[in-house]
């Protein structure tokens, strides 16, 4: 690998390790902001470099962090964002010749199937780290949420009081939704910087792949199993539902974004088109919780029944 190659995934790695250590001062937009910033310039190494760049500025980022921070944000950084930076760059230059000569690449559907498992993978390690068991988890979450009501809350400008009472049943509710909203925001995170990257290495003349056509996106059928087991988990005590629930937060966003894609063949020629995306995008956007709901379901129905398929003008793709 050339110096000045290595010397940009050097970069690329300290760049993620400022990005990430500013992501926990400032206003909560600057923070939210940088939050999902994090991985890009991880992301840009690994689709203009290669692997071998990715993997320079991943471990880069790592040590960065834990010289800077602490390990246990190092362990944080390379769960959450290092590590699948570096499969899900492996996997987007990943491609095979098929049997009659033609350079087929990773679908598209497999790497959105691929960023919910690490979706779900971060929540449910997020929870160990907030407790390991559901008594654990419950007075941990108690603790957060009592601390944001007695120094926080009041600092808020017609703020109503809490109770003991309220602030039991707030935690109880937070507890239950955490796994969901930390899956979703993770595989968000995830295949927002891939995209971002792809279409920013695109526009260089440096992505070595063509540029999908992300209206045939399609997941593999093992992606329903997989959403099905997580929910199913959900309905279970303790701490595997709390599990269940950061997968099929994550395995959600899969198939809402399968959704979007079936939005985007259907809407061809309507005059209504860019309104409806528009709207549509808007509520992804703000997780506007029924919407993405809908969207997954029709992403569960085309990943099951295949209707774009009887469209010989926008097949999905071949998932393998």
């Amino acid at each position: 690998m050339p110096i000045n190659a290595i010397a940009l995934a050097i970069a690329a790695g300290l760049i993620s390790a400022v990005v990430f250590a500013s992501a926990t001062t400032g206003a909560v937009f600057v923070r939210l902001l940088l939050f999902f910033l994090t991985p890009l310039s991880l992301y840009l190494a690994g689709l203009g470099l290669g692997t071998v760049g990715v993997g320079i500025a991943a471990m880069t980022a790592v040590v960065t962090i834990v010289a800077l921070a602490s390990p246990l944000a190092g362990v944080v950084f390379a769960i959450a964002t290092a590590v699948p930076a570096v499969v899900l760059s492996r996997l987007t230059l990943l491609s095979r010749t098929t049997d009659d000569g033609q350079q087929e690449w990773y679908p598209v559907g497999r790497l959105v199937a691929t960023a919910a498992v690490f979706g779900g993978a971060f929540a449910a390690f997020a929870l160990i780290l907030l407790g390991g068991s559901g008594d654990d988890l419950a007075k941990a979450m108690r603790t957060l949420v009592e601390t944001f009501v007695k120094s926080e809350l009041p600092s808020i400008p017609g703020a109503p009081a809490v109770t003991e009472a309220q602030i039991d049943e707030i935690a109880a509710t937070t507890l239950k939704m955490l796994p969901w909203a930390l899956g979703i925001l993770t595989t968000t995170t995830i295949v927002l910087n891939l995209w971002l990257a792809g279409r920013i290495t695109l526009a260089s003349g440096r992505l070595v792949r063509p540029w999908p056509k992300l209206s045939a996106l399609a997941l593999p059928s093992g992606a329903t199993y997989a959403f099905l087991a997580a929910i199913a988990l959900t309905f279970v005590d303790g701490v595997p539902a709390l599990l269940g629930g950061g997968f099929a937060g994550a395995f959600t966003l899969a198939f809402a974004l399968v959704g979007l894609a079936v939005a985007h063949v259907l809407t061809e020629g309507s005059p209504w088109r860019g309104f409806i995306l528009g709207s549509l995008y808007a509520s992804i956007g703000f997780f506007t919780a029924g919407a993405a709901l809908l969207l997954a379901l029709v992403g569960i129905a085309e990943t099951i029944f295949k209707y774009r398929a009887a469209d010989a003008g926008n097949p999905p793709e071949n998932p393998h």
